[in-house]
């Protein structure tokens, strides 16, 4: 069955930067996360979850919410098979449960960013906490 392994979060000082990093496990011969398009999620103590960044499946358009434009970054590396959500400039509402997603319909980045009923694939989620 198809599984979405998150890493990298942690404690960080307002400022600072982590990378994030989401790897599959258990997926079929054919399937591997290099054919979908991939997300990033995140949920704030006490709020709803939110979007933050998608990538499209060949990584050449990308998609990101507003508050973390300019300061974050997806990419992937194909053949790691690994999706990474850089993160620089840290600030405190930053502060986070984060979360990568799976889309296997391929939709562009930008629909991905309001219509997540295509992710299909979630995974566990890695904590975040920036300190001020």
């Amino acid at each position: 069955q198809v599984q979405l392994v998150e890493s990298g979060g942690g404690l960080v000082q307002a400022g600072g930067s982590l990378r994030l990093s989401c790897a599959p496990s258990g997926y079929t011969s054919g399937h591997t996360s290099s054919s979908y398009a991939m997300g990033w999620f995140r949920q704030c103590p006490g709020k709803e979850r939110e979007f933050v960044a998608a990538v499209s499946w060949s990584g050449d358009s990308a998609y990101y919410a507003d508050s973390v434009k300019g300061r974050f970054t997806i990419s992937r590396d194909s053949g790691a098979n690994t999706v990474y959500l850089q993160m620089d400039s840290l600030e405190p509402t930053d502060t986070a449960v984060y979360y990568c997603a799976a889309d296997t319909s391929n939709v562009h980045p930008t629909t991905l960013a309001t219509e997540w009923g295509y992710f299909e694939v979630w995974g566990q989620g890695t904590l975040v906490t920036v300190s001020s």
